[in-house]
């Protein structure tokens, strides 16, 4: 088969999904679908790191973990000198996740190896498979961790420290494991990396595209919010009295409402997606409340004028409320744009298999945009049924739409693997 026309085995790549998809699930009684809990170091997330790692073990690659967990397999090339194409995302997830978020970047990846195997095609490059530490962020407050600490952004030492809600330090989670590896967490700048994901959005979905060639991915910046005002009964103490810590989160929440509504922050998106009062209880006035607040805008520009005119506000919401705001940024990342000549590439191998295809902007953060500071990167996006919905048990793309992303990435992986310069 000339490689042009080589294909992945479709049927072979979604049992894998399913079977990763097993670790960690959960039936999710509302919709009574089963649900994906693996988060990052947890018992569940050893037990599908070593699923994955037994898959590469089986196909002949040379592995690697470095000392933040990060797993490299490499296939080899007839140049070993030469830099690497690489292809990776993440098995992490959420809390309330599908079977698709990251691990189709992975196992796909993986089938891309089988394929090449199958058909005994040699690449010039080596082509490296690789799945990262913590992606997501839920359980350490960092999304993107184990890449941005391979690509600088993150030194080690800071990662190692991070907590989680119950005070368990990263670095001890990670050994705990099984995870701790012995190799360089600073990665050797390869030649390309691409990455495949599902959309994670409604946009390719309602237009009826079968691929997104990704053009970059918007800013995104976390802030975790401590805001303490001071408890009271709730039918003894006048409301002219109170300082409800409850009152100024929604405030704050509102507040982001008002900001997107006004239309001068451009495609500014906002999320206050924890809100907890504490004591939590019905007669009692919230004394503190432990919030988090999620901004995201393709322009940086606006990011920050989005921020700055927040965190005025926080100073008044104290004023009116006689509450104390203390606020720290767990997550910050600039918008990034990709690769223009591996955009063209996606596009035309998008062309070349019958595919439509649409140039879109990620909103969800991805390994891509870290490594897309040291070395040409760019995504292949998948879309998802039900709106493309994601983070949730009802995440769902068919074998055909995750086959279609696969295949593109096939076409412009073997194209890079078999360059010279």
């Amino acid at each position: 088969m000339p490689e042009s026309l080589t294909r992945i085995n479709s049927e072979r790549l979604y049992a894998a999904l399913e079977e990763l998809g097993q670790i960690g699930r959960y039936q999710d009684d509302e919709t009574g679908l089963q649900g994906v809990c693996r988060l990052a170091l947890s018992a569940e997330d050893g037990q599908g790191r070593r699923l994955v790692l037994g898959w590469m073990k089986e196909l002949g690659l040379q592995i690697r973990v470095d000392r933040i967990g990060n797993v490299y397999a490499r296939r080899a090339g007839r140049r070993s000198d030469l830099k690497p194409v690489l292809l990776g995302s993440h098995i992490d997830s959420v809390p309330t996740a599908g079977r698709f978020d990251g691990c189709l970047g992975v196992l796909g990846a993986l089938e891309i190896v089988r394929t090449l195997n199958d058909h005994k095609i040699e690449t010039l490059r080596p082509v490296e498979v690789a799945f990262f530490t913590d992606e997501e962020g839920c359980r350490f407050g960092t999304d993107m961790l184990g890449s941005a600490v391979a690509c600088g952004r993150l030194p080690l030492e800071y990662a190692y420290e991070l907590r989680d809600r119950d005070g368990l330090r990263l670095r001890d989670e990670l050994e705990k494991i099984g995870f701790l590896g012995e190799h360089d967490e600073r990665v050797t700048p390869p030649y390309a990396y691409l990455e495949c994901h599902v959309e994670q959005g409604p946009i390719l979905y309602q237009k009826g595209i079968e691929i997104g060639v990704v053009t970059g991915v918007q800013s995104i910046s976390w802030q975790a919010l401590t805001i303490v005002g001071k408890s009271g009964h709730a039918g003894a103490t006048p409301m002219n009295l109170r300082s409800d810590a409850g009152v100024a989160a929604s405030r704050i929440n509102l507040k982001l409402r008002e900001m997107i509504a006004t239309g001068n922050y451009g495609e500014m998106r906002a999320t206050m997606g924890c809100i907890a009062p504490v004591p939590g209880l019905v007669n009692i006035v919230p004394g503190k409340v432990e919030a988090t607040v999620d901004l995201r805008n393709p322009s940086n520009e606006l990011m920050q004028k989005s921020e700055a005119d927040l965190l005025a506000f926080y100073e008044e919401v104290k004023q009116l409320d006689g509450v104390e705001i203390r606020w720290r940024q767990t997550a910050r990342t600039p918008a990034v744009e990709f690769s223009a000549r591996l955009q063209d590439r996606i596009q035309a191998a998008a062309e070349r298999a019958g595919l439509s295809h649409l140039r879109i902007v990620a909103g969800a953060g991805h390994d891509a945009q870290e490594f897309a500071a040291i070395c040409p990167a760019s995504m292949v996006f998948c879309p998802g049924e039900y709106d493309g919905i994601s983070h949730n048990p009802r995440e769902f793309s068919t074998p055909k739409q995750c086959s279609d992303g696969i295949n593109v990435m096939l076409d412009v992986a073997l194209q890079l693997a078999n360059q010279e310069d």
